[in-house]
């Protein structure tokens, strides 16, 4: 029986372990209901299991009965702060928080995964590593996993690591979609705090105006990357936050703002950095203006293994036929902190459509919305192709 006939087998059972996943979604590192699913899911499998220290992660081991390399497959399982707003019998049952994102997927194709290689262990040729993460919204959960020893768990680096992700619109239902190189953006925080002279509204020369001078700082962010930056190495700086003052007749004394900063090379993060405290000094230097300016660096660059990408969409393509995968034209904005594990293990991340089939991958709501939905019958593809990319990779 093949692994796709294996895992529609448990769908039930996969779907369930699912649902339960949504109605209590955790947030950041510590998701002690969570780890205790996913322990509970892994029950009386053939694993070597353990657990974080500081963090709520489950690294389980499985050893092949055939020597050979290891293999890490990673899912995530922390939610977002997000109230959700669908109607499923299933909904969040925790106010503010919601598995917008699709991690309660990923988390269950993983141990269906588990399952489906447990059932075959002695045809594999090695060991695989399964590596349940919290904490990639945002808290560099894998960097965590790292620094406690996941790349190590099975006693040797692992020769290839996969990860997927599950996405509610913009892809067609059920498909994959991966790219060689670079696939998904850098994202930094660039922090501002402009320090000025507070007065009154009437009288704006007997001020130092930080809200006027924040606002020019924000516009010329735009005109700097477009005048910067090569448009082939894509640049985006978006400014998400702006405060400042507290009723329309008084000049505050500061005004701060924060920009999310997405590069795709090292050589233009590491220009942005300098590049953006430049800007915002010289301005404020113009306007007789103090300024506090921060850089923070966040996610690395997510950069697939030539060979490990391809390898990803020729195991789709003789799993479930041709047309089901195909190669993004070009990278991704977001994120992923998967990018720490593909900077130490050649790799591949790859996305897997889960629009529901009453929606419009076009208009659907995306993920982090609080309306985004995630079809239940991607779960057996998703373990089955997780399954499929170890046992190959070790055969």
């Amino acid at each position: 029986m093949s692994f796709i006939e294996s895992a529609q087998d448990m769908r039930d059972e996969l779907v369930q372990l699912r649902h339960s996943l949504h109605t209590t979604p955790e947030l950041g590192l510590y998701l002690p209901r969570t780890q205790e699913k996913v322990l509970a899911a892994l029950e009386g499998l053939p694993l070597e299991i353990s657990t974080g220290t500081r963090l709520s992660s489950v690294t389980a081991v499985l050893r092949g009965g055939r020597p050979g390399p290891a293999v890490l497959l990673r899912g995530d399982m922390d939610a977002l702060p997000v109230t959700e707003k669908n109607d499923l019998p299933y909904v969040s049952q925790i106010a503010g928080q919601m598995h917008a994102c699709g991690h309660d997927l990923h988390t269950t194709m993983l141990a269906g995964a588990a399952r489906l290689l447990s059932a075959r262990r002695e045809e594999l040729a090695g060991d695989v590593i399964f590596m349940f993460q919290p904490g990639e919204e945002g808290h560099d959960g894998a960097k965590h996993m790292i620094e406690e020893g996941v790349l190590d768990a099975a006693g040797e680096r692992p020769v290839a690591a996969y990860g997927l992700h599950v996405v509610s619109s913009m892809m067609p239902p059920s498909t994959f979609m991966s790219r060689p190189g670079p696939l998904m953006a850098a994202a930094d925080v660039f922090q501002v705090t402009v320090k000025g002279r507070g007065g009154h509204g009437s009288t704006p020369w007997r001020s130092l105006d930080p809200i006027q001078a924040g606002c020019e700082m924000v516009a010329a962010l735009q005109t700097m990357v477009t005048r910067t930056f090569d448009v082939f190495d894509p640049v985006v700086v978006t400014v998400g936050s702006f405060h400042g003052g507290t009723k329309d007749n008084i000049i505050p004394d500061e005004a701060s703002f924060e920009a999310t900063v997405r590069t795709f090379s090292k050589e233009n993060r590491t220009l942005m950095k300098r590049r953006l405290v430049e800007l915002v000094e010289g301005i404020a230097a113009a306007h007789g203006l103090r300024v506090e300016a921060s850089f923070g660096m966040g996610y690395p660059v997510t950069v697939n293994d030539e060979g490990e990408s391809e390898f990803v969409g020729r195991t789709a393509d003789e799993l479930f036929g041709p047309g089901r995968f195909y190669v993004a034209p070009q990278p991704i904005m977001g994120s992923e902190d998967f990018s720490y594990v593909l900077e130490s293990v050649p790799g591949a991340f790859a996305f897997l459509g889960a629009c529901p089939p009453d929606r419009d991958p076009a208009t659907a709501p995306y993920n982090h919305s609080p309306e985004a939905m995630f079809d239940d019958a991607v779960l057996p593809d998703g373990a089955a192709l997780y399954a499929s990319l170890a046992f190959s990779r070790l055969s």
